[in-house]
């Protein structure tokens, strides 16, 4: 039923129990996981070295904690024997970043965590699941 499956992640616990379930759903479909990461862009630009200096300290902190993530997914694949193919992309709206990958990618369901690193945060903004389950053209699986 499924071939490619793409679980969006941000590191949390319960990013990592969504990407079990969707590497048990690959397994029983023999289908393959792509994982994705988004980075938010640097969120302040100004003038001189400083500006430099921050934007490497950020980018690298947010590339190491895309590697920690994504690693973990491709561990619990990896326990399922199912394929796995992670990626990292930096976008200004996550769950804008999470239907390009699907589309690109050509996902056919998506499953992922009902909230990350949001938090509080989420409640008057929306959350990034909210987004994607609005937005997604095809099935989206929401893990609580």
């Amino acid at each position: 039923m499924f071939k490619k499956i793409l679980v969006p992640t941000d590191g949390s616990e319960l990013a990592l129990r969504a990407a079990g379930v969707a590497a048990d759903l690959a397994k029983t479909h023999g289908a393959e996981v792509v994982g994705v990461y988004v980075i938010d862009p640097f969120p302040y630009i100004g003038i001189g070295e400083a500006s430099a200096v921050g934007l490497q300290a950020y980018l690298a902190e947010a590339q190491r904690a895309a590697g920690t993530a994504l690693e973990a997914i491709k561990a619990a694949c990896q326990a399922q024997g199912v394929a796995f193919a992670g990626d990292t992309i930096e976008r200004n709206v996550v769950y804008e970043g999470i239907l390009e990958t699907a589309k690109a990618e050509g996902c056919d369901l998506i499953v992922m965590a009902s909230h990350g690193r949001q938090g509080v945060k989420a409640l008057v903004l929306g959350s990034v699941a909210q987004k994607v389950l609005t937005y997604s053209p095809v099935p989206v699986m929401v893990v609580k």
